[in-house]
């Protein structure tokens, strides 16, 4: 036990005037002279060099006080209340001071100021120095100027003027319970800080993005009782509820660390349910116990805080605050109300978001317990997305009117893709994903392509299904609002039933006949719109065109013309040398006739050149030189 001693001795040679002045370690006293000397400090004890004998005794905190019990008393009416009791006067017994606010630092600081020596206020100790005055009664009534009211004026002036010293006094509170709470410094210290939030609250929303949050770090450094107090206060003032949701992420940011951390193995699939049970890390119990408790008191205090609007926080914040609830096991009221919260908002919300773990806080650590049952033995939790996606039916269904078209398509494509996702889970049962896949009416999906992308998911990853639960989960999909695409892709994919693939087939038909249709229209209405501007290139395309179907004809008549000829040469093969010179030469004129070929002069049947025409009298047609046939 430790101890302090401080003595009074009388110097008669040297008795002080009382107009001396004070030093650092004594005071004046009308016939006393008072010193506090230079402590001699040991492991366990620390002594005062005695002068004057000490008739008193306290202990506060394991260490033992001895005083005089003048100073005490006549400053201190809780002391002087006690020597008045018959019990505690001249019983020779140390007073110990249970639970006394500020300990032992705050006890020897009090001491100076009832032996009358100076002592500094600051934002760290005042809190301390009321709460010490308050329980020792140090009123106005025993001397003008007592503590009580000079810690009031530095509280009132100096702390609650600047916003910094307040928040050092609130948080210098969180171990002064429960006087701090009783004269009401926690209080007033909660208000001075919303009224100044809310009185700097930027109005600009380009200031809002860099200004809004200068108050943010502060508040995420107070205990959780005193940020809702401040929270509740500002929310009383009208402050947006934007700003409000961002100061609960920040505080969230800093005290639930584990929520922007994803576990590591989570999206890793077994086949074995024993290796579906892991340890993230592990701690020992009294510390995870404490903890856990820690951990759930802020998540419950931060849920009921949040400000009703949907624009208050994003949907990302609420699904991760909806794992940490399920990890820490909190109430299920509470897990009720932020699945309906995420089910309001499910159209922002993204495929990582709702993948939630099946994972639990243990007493060694966050593990990953899976059910007994064989159909809820999966990774991920689907009963939570079941039930959030149902809120949000029921949601809209409430209100029809406001609700926008393009959120039923985000919602089937945010649902498809999670189906995607927890469709590779081979411990997924095929009822809770028809069930599911279900969900969403069948109007809210425009097209099913990435509901075959989930159902052949499945059964990529479950080879071993009966054709009958593969022609339960193919009737899911409507063949008929597959993409071209996936229609290509469904026709040759074996994993599906030959039932579906021909309806896949039928509707790729339809498709394409459709496709072609509008093509037509399309083409017909830019040829209307160019006839009007015909050009000299579209009239030699279409006389290009006339020439071509006169070479085609006249091809056509080579052709036959041709086919004679080798009739005519197996007929005369066998018959004399010149008649086949003959033949050949009437057949060559006529194959030369169908070319239009005119000669340079003329030719007689014979094989005689005949004269030119008039038309060519000037220029001598050559002589043909006939080549005779051996």
């Amino acid at each position: 036990m430790k101890s302090l001693q401080v003595a009074q001795t009388p110097d008669p040679e040297n008795q002080p005037d009382k107009t001396d002045q004070v030093s650092d370690k004594s005071i004046v006293i009308p016939n006393k002279h008072v010193t506090i000397a230079d402590s001699i400090k040991s492991e366990h004890s620390r002594f005062a060099a005695p002068r004057i004998p000490t008739d008193y005794s306290i202990e506060v905190q394991e260490t033992t006080y001895n005083i005089h019990k003048y100073p005490l008393i006549s400053k201190c009416g809780y002391i002087g209340r006690l020597e008045a009791q018959p019990q505690h006067s001249n019983s020779g017994n140390v007073l110990k001071l249970e639970s006394f606010p500020g300990g032992t630092e705050t006890f020897e600081r009090i001491l100076k100021f009832c032996y009358g020596l100076p002592i500094d206020f600051n934002s760290d100790n005042v809190a301390a120095l009321r709460c010490a005055s308050e329980f020792l009664e140090m009123t106005e009534e025993l001397e003008d100027g007592n503590l009580i009211s000079k810690t009031e004026a530095f509280l009132t002036f100096v702390v609650l003027s600047s916003w910094k010293d307040t928040v050092t006094v609130l948080k210098s509170c969180e171990n002064l319970s429960p006087w701090a709470e009783n004269i009401q410094v926690v209080r007033r210290c909660c208000d001075s800080l919303a009224w100044k939030a809310s009185k700097n609250e930027p109005t600009d929303e380009d200031a809002a993005s860099n200004q809004d949050s200068w108050w943010f770090d502060d508040m995420a450094t107070l205990r959780i009782d005193h940020f809702m107090r401040i929270i509740s206060a500002i929310r009383a003032k009208g402050i947006k509820s934007e700003t409000i949701g961002k100061c609960i992420m920040q505080y969230a940011k800093r005290w639930l660390p584990g929520m922007h951390e994803e576990l590591e193995g989570v999206r890793g699939y077994g086949y074995g349910k024993s290796n579906l049970q892991f340890t993230i890390f592990s701690m020992n119990k009294q510390e995870s116990t404490r903890h856990s408790k820690e951990q759930t008191t802020i998540i419950e205090s931060l849920v009921s805080i949040i400000p009703p609007q949907q624009e208050a926080v994003p949907c990302k914040f609420l699904l991760q605050m909806l794992k940490m609830a399920m990890m820490y096991s909190v109430s299920p009221a509470l897990i009720s109300d932020l699945e309906k919260r995420v089910g309001m908002v499910l159209e922002d919300a993204e495929v990582n978001d709702l993948l939630i773990p099946r994972y639990q806080y243990g007493d060694q650590g966050i593990m990953l317990n899976m059910p007994n049952s064989p159909e809820d033995c999966t990774m991920q939790d689907i009963d939570v997305v079941q039930r959030i996606v149902e809120y949000f039916l029921m949601h809209e269904k409430q209100h029809m009117q406001q609700q926008q078209k393009s959120g039923k398509f985000n919602i089937s494509r945010l649902l498809d893709n999670y189906l995607a996702e927890v469709a590779t889970d081979p411990n997924l049962s095929i009822t809770k994903f028809h069930v599911l896949a279900e969900l969403l009416p069948e109007h809210t999906r425009s097209f099913d392509d990435g509901l075959y992308r989930a159902i052949d998911t499945y059964l990529k990853t479950h080879p071993s299904l009966t054709d009958h639960d593969r022609r339960r989960l193919s009737k899911i999909m409507n063949c008929e609002k597959l993409s071209l695409d996936a229609c290509l892709h469904a026709a040759q994919n074996d994993r599906l039933p030959l039932r579906t693939v021909v309806q896949v087939l039928f509707a790729e038909q339809v498709k394409m006949r459709a496709a072609m249709q509008e093509k037509e229209p399309a083409q017909s209405g830019i040829n209307s719109e160019q006839e009007g501007n015909q050009t000299s290139a579209t009239i030699d395309i279409k006389t290009l065109k006339t020439e071509l179907e006169n070479v085609k004809s006249k091809m056509v008549e080579l052709q036959n013309d041709y086919f004679e000829l080798q009739e005519e040469y197996k007929k005369l093969s066998n018959k004399e040398k010149p008649k086949n010179s003959l033949s050949l030469g009437l057949n060559w004129r006529k194959i030369k006739n169908s070319f239009h070929v005119k000669p340079t002069g003329g030719e007689t049947r014979d094989g005689q050149d005949t004269p030119a025409s008039p038309s060519h009298s000037r220029r001598r047609s050559a002589p043909r030189r006939r080549v005779s046939t051996s």
